[in-house]
């Protein structure tokens, strides 16, 4: 009977054991960062300096182009094929 008991219990002792002390530590350190960050330049996403990359009418168009990529795609070559049909298939 102990023993029933013991097996049933360790499941449930087992779910209380922290899981991801890393995960939870690199967490609580990124939400202290973001946190200062915050503190110390309050308006930094309204101060109107654009950041590096593609522009917005770029960016529209290569998701058209992506999401059209999904609707008709592109076909994909034989890799199977190479040397099929061009020897005479008679030995030397």
């Amino acid at each position: 009977m102990k023993t029933a008991t013991l097996l049933c219990l360790a499941p449930l002792l087992a779910a209380c054991a922290q899981q991801s002390p890393r995960i939870d530590a690199g967490m609580e350190q990124s939400l202290r960062l973001l946190t200062v960050q915050q503190v110390r330049y309050p308006r930094a996403g309204g101060e109107g300096a654009l950041p590096d990359g593609i522009d917005g009418r770029a960016a529209a168009s290569a998701y058209a182009q992506y999401q059209k990529s999904f609707q008709t795609p592109e076909p994909q070559p034989q890799a199977f094929t190479i040397g099929i049909g061009g020897g005479s298939g008679k030995g030397k």
